[in-house]
């Protein structure tokens, strides 16, 4: 899992360097970026949550259970009911999209883009579909301990983005509806095609069906409205920030989404991966009532989060203008006062400051959904969105103009999980938290070696400069050439003092790499 969700923030990110050096950073790329709003909040809210958590713990009790009919029964009927409602939501999306446009970017400096953002929302929109579709059987293959072809979606969706905006571009005008083609060309590909044919190996049963009656059906839908509001967080967060953005220059909901989908990267290839792993793990135990194994998985897993992340925060804090100039200084975007470029280092830096928390987030959520209690969290969740909400009026207040939209998100991340580690305690039996706060404290420690590492790196190496290779000169490309010099060679000299620390404070999360290395010398061909 972590390595095909690497895979897709690779591509992720790369596709977010085609939309910077094809179209820049001003209008064409904000529609872009809003055009996905109105997509994004029924992905996030149907696909993206419920599809991926509500159902897996039903499908999973009855398949543990050796109630396999009953399981693929609650499959269809989730399938025909959910499959009404959202064609039922794009139809209402497609209709009204260029109203909607005042809901999602109401500030009057977006006026000239709207009829721009409305076209591309109605290229994008029946994507969600393949992406209700793809999340219901990938919840089949996960309740199954299959996990490589839901990790190709992912990756065909980003590399089809790729396409468009490379090639697709060339045969529209706007360009930028090439990219929006791609988005429709890869969802389809990677989360309908595919998944269906794996689905076909392992014996798919579907039968159309409104048996709504089913308990499991009644149980998926208690379930689903919490666990819709809980896992869609992170998401309903950049979608509040993004009409927060639209009050400000164009060019602020293009940069605040990049340094985002930057920061989102970890998210996704540590925190999503490794609580989609644990999920239906923790989910087998409590069916079996082996709530022992539980504790310890669930310690185990928090605390691996905790020791990956914390220096991959410190990473993007101390080297955040070598991270943006590698990825989004191109094209159009690497203009001469690099203005544009300059936002996007300055939100991730404040972004940055969250991204343990916000990894932290999807595996403390599927511990409650594993559980069945997902009403707390919800709660728990919902109570932080107002205080995110009241964070970005105050700072609006400040001198720190968009910054306080960064800034405010992940002040909001800690605020949750703080609240959600009170609280998971008692619906478990309690977990190991002496173990966490001390792997937090000393991966503090090894962290602050591995930034004063790269703090040093980057203060004696040269700024900006010129770049031969084989005798050829790299003109433009210098600049991103070194800096990618520049974040690899302290980089990867950080990472070995980070992991010799903390085999010096004895930590166990350290012997990760030391069986990983120890696997790789095994397969090795005898001298």
């Amino acid at each position: 899992m972590m390595f095909s969700l690497f895979l897709s923030r690779v591509l992720g990110i790369l596709r977010d360097t085609a939309l910077a050096a094809v179209f820049g950073l001003a209008q064409e790329a904000d529609a872009y970026r809003l055009s996905f709003q109105i997509p994004d909040l029924l992905f996030f809210l149907i696909a993206g949550g419920a599809l991926s958590s509500a159902f897996i713990p039903v499908f999973s009790e009855y398949l543990h259970t050796d109630r396999e009919d009953d399981a693929w029964k609650v499959f269809s009927v989730v399938v025909t009911v959910m499959s009404i409602i959202v064609v039922a939501f794009i139809v209402f999306a497609w209709i009204f999209a260029y109203p909607l446009t005042y809901v999602i970017a109401p500030s009057a400096e977006k006026d000239a883009i709207r009829p721009l953002i409305a076209t591309l929302s109605r290229i994008v929109l029946p994507a969600q579909y393949a992406f209700f579709i793809g999340g219901l059987m990938f919840g089949t293959l996960y309740a199954r301990q299959k996990f490589a072809v839901p990790g190709l979606g992912p990756n065909i969706y980003n590399l089809g983005i790729i396409f468009g905006a490379l090639f697709l571009s060339s045969f529209f005008h706007p360009g930028i509806m090439g990219m929006s083609w791609g988005a429709l060309i890869g969802a389809c590909v990677g989360n309908l095609l595919i998944p269906y044919l794996a689905m076909r190996k392992i014996g798919i049963r579907f039968k159309p069906s409104l048996d709504v009656r089913h308990p499991g059906v009644k149980k998926v839908f208690v379930l689903m409205l919490p666990v819709v509001l809980g896992l869609s967080l992170p998401g309903v967060y950049s979608m509040i920030m993004q009409v927060f953005a639209s009050y400000y220059p164009y060019g602020t909901n293009a940069s605040i989404d990049l340094s985002n989908k930057l920061m989102q990267a970890p998210l996704g290839i540590f925190g999503q991966s490794l609580a989609i792993a644990v999920f239906p793990a923790l989910t087998q135990f409590y069916a079996q009532r082996r709530m022992d194994l539980y504790r310890t998985q669930f310690s185990s897993t928090m605390r691996t989060v905790v020791f990956i992340t914390l220096p991959i925060s410190v990473l993007m804090f101390v080297m955040a203008p070598e991270i943006v100039t590698v990825f989004f200084a191109y094209g159009k975007s690497a203009s001469k006062n690099g203005a544009s470029v300059q936002m996007v280092v300055e939100s991730l830096r404040l972004f940055a400051l969250g991204v343990s928390a916000w990894c932290l987030h999807p595996v403390l959520m599927r511990a409650f959904f594993a559980i069945q209690k997902s009403l707390l969290p919800v709660v728990l969740g919902t109570v932080t969105t107002f205080v995110f909400v009241a964070l970005l009026l105050v700072f609006q207040l400040l001198p720190i103009g968009y910054l306080g939209l960064p800034l405010a998100g992940s002040l909001s991340a800690v605020f949750l999980v703080a609240m959600m580690l009170m609280f998971i305690g008692p619906q478990i039996g309690g977990f190991d938290a002496k173990g966490l706060g001390l792997t937090i404290l000393k991966a503090t420690v090894c962290a602050s070696a591995f930034g004063f590492v790269l703090w040093t790196g980057q203060q004696l190496l040269p700024h900006n400069r010129e770049v031969v290779v084989l005798g050829k000169n790299l003109g433009a490309y210098s600049v991103n050439f070194w800096s990618m010099v520049k974040l690899l060679g302290p980089g990867l000299l950080g990472a070995w003092v980070y992991i010799f620390t903390a085999r010096a404070l004895k930590m166990p999360e350290a012997d990760y790499f030391d069986r990983a290395l120890g696997r790789r010398a095994a397969r090795r061909p005898p001298v």
